[in-house]
């Protein structure tokens, strides 16, 4: 088929425009029109990747960072679109959205023997739950590793449950948001070493850290239904301590909203809500600059990362276009312009330097995954085959970084495929040089493979085990290969627990990993929160 029209001086569209990946899904937010949303659809001609959806909350995560025994939803309708890559077969990426209520869990010490005194939850999340223990290396096999402790908590809160999505690990610190706190916890046995209330709703965050320990949230300025998210806070990490507060000043009469997201590079802080984007300096909280620019293609939201910043600007011509710009992190100012063609938006950011984007069509929601190059030109369409977990895309457009499973190292994307009737999955690495994938790993029958990291050249990634049976930190070279194993989790009761994390936080640093709960269902009961696991 033949590519769509161009503007004058404009760059051509990614390979794959104009391709029909399959029946037009509704827009994202709007329930499927009739008929099954997930049922598999004939094959059609290879095209490159195409995923489709719309902006989303992070994280996401599918089955094969979840339990096991249990199927992920593979098409979903207004999240999650189809593609054809080759070999005649049809490839779907798919997104699981919204956080699942975790089961109660039994508290269990950090001594792998029980303890002759157990500490009593006191109902505010500071305990370590019910009096009954659980040895958490019971079953252990040799060559395994530890589980090194298991925070659960007992708390009471509203119907729709309690957030916990941000954890950060810094130091010898954990750190948790538990509805309107923010908690840290001893890396070595999980005891409480801080809390800072916020007294609302911490209703913006980012997994992202400066290199001193410190990061920024927004909470809202009250407690009554119709408070603002606006309240901009800086968090040591370390410390556990407040630093200053200031409020995010409105850049529009349609400024405003119960959520905002937040991204952080050097000693830039950009935030974006429902109608306007601004940035903060990290350091003193002043206000730095806006996307509400006069005329041209005014900024709508900002990613920031890697000592870059992107600006997704929406430009005031007849067809609505939209521009991807480098904008200076003090400044704003941009030093270059991308221009998507007519119809193309920006759905999600992988990476902001190197650029590599999730972009979408909004009338034939169409989907494609690009690379752009330093001075923002294009630089290559991905395209494998395979059923993927973009990930990006919801029911918010504030949230632009919420790309979860994934992850960009140098010159390489690594993604994971799903998983359909419990098979195991994939992680492809793919050249952001050409498109084309580096290797692909195979996760084993009824396993998963969930990348959690990539930096000098290694993926680290968590793979699951069966139903019931252990999962293992394992490390890939940038070239492929044999995988190394990092960490091996325990069998026995321990792996239970693990496998019952669903849509879990995962971090892995100086080898200790760490799985947490995003959402608590908050009926009084005793409910896992954050479980760790080392040598």
């Amino acid at each position: 088929m033949t590519e769509q029209p161009q503007p004058p001086n404009q760059p051509p569209p990614p390979s794959g425009y104009d391709h029909l990946p399959g029946p037009p899904q509704p827009g994202y937010g709007y329930p499927p029109q009739g008929g099954n949303p997930y049922a598999q659809q004939p094959p059609t001609v290879p095209q490159p990747l195409l995923p489709q959806g719309g902006p989303g909350h992070p994280p996401a995560p599918g089955t094969p960072s979840g339990g096991r025994g249990k199927g992920t939803v593979v098409i979903a309708a207004a999240v999650a679109g189809v593609l054809v890559l080759g070999a005649g077969a049809w490839f779907a990426f798919g997104r699981d959205d919204g956080p699942g209520k975790p089961a109660a869990q039994a508290s269990t010490p950090a001594d792998p023997k029980p303890s002759a005194s157990p500490s009593v939850d006191k109902g505010d999340g500071s305990g370590n739950g019910a009096a009954e223990q659980t040895d958490l290396n019971a079953g252990r096999k040799p060559g395994e590793d530890k589980a090194l402790w298991l925070k659960t908590v007992k708390l009471q809160g509203p119907g729709s449950g309690i957030p916990t999505a941000g954890q950060w690990v810094v130091g010898d610190t954990v750190a948790k948001t538990v509805g309107t706190a923010l908690v840290g916890y001893a890396v070595t046995d999980g005891k409480e070493k801080w809390r800072i209330d916020t007294r609302a709703e911490i209703c913006g965050l980012t997994d992202q850290t400066t290199a001193d320990g410190k990061t920024v949230v927004v909470v809202k300025d009250g407690t009554a239904s119709n408070a603002a998210c606006n309240q901009l806070k800086l968090i040591d990490l370390k410390a556990g301590k407040e630093g200053w507060t200031k409020e995010v000043a409105k850049e529009g009469i349609f400024d405003g909203g119960g959520h905002a997201a937040v991204s952080l590079t050097g000693d830039t802080a950009v935030v974006n809500r429902l109608g306007g984007t601004s940035a903060y300096r990290i350091s003193t909280g002043d206000k730095l600059f806006s996307g509400n620019v006069p005329e041209g293609c005014q900024p709508t939201q900002y990613a920031a990362g890697n000592n870059k910043v992107l600006g997704i600007a929406l430009c005031m011509d007849d067809d609505h276009t939209v521009e991807v710009q480098d904008a200076d992190p003090v400044t704003g100012k941009k030093t270059w312009a991308y221009r998507l063609p007519k119809g193309w938006q920006v759905k999600g950011v992988y990476s902001v330097s190197p650029a590599v984007l999730d972009i979408g069509n909004r009338d034939t929601k169409e989907r494609a995954v690009i690379a752009l190059t330093a001075d923002g030109k294009k630089r290559s369409s991905m395209a494998a085959e395979g059923s993927f977990q973009v990930n990006c895309g919801g029911s918010s457009v504030d949230d632009l970084q919420g790309c979860g499973d994934s992850a960009v190292d140098g010159d390489t994307l690594y993604l994971a495929t799903d998983t359909k009737g419990g098979s195991g999955n994939e992680i492809v690495a793919f050249d952001l040089g050409t498109g084309k994938p580096k290797w692909r790993q195979a996760a084993g029958d009824k396993r998963g493979l969930t990348p959690v990291k990539a930096a000098n050249g290694q993926l680290t990634a968590y793979r699951t085990g069966a139903l019931d049976e252990p999962g293992e930190i394992v490390s890939f070279p940038v070239a492929g290969g044999a995988p190394k194993t990092l960490l091996r989790l325990p069998s026995g009761p321990s792996a239970k627990i693990e496998g019952s994390f669903m849509f879990a936080k995962r971090s892995f640093e100086d080898g200790r990993f760490f799985l947490s709960v995003t959402t608590l269902a908050g009926n009084s009961t005793d409910e896992k929160l954050l479980m760790a696991f080392g040598k």
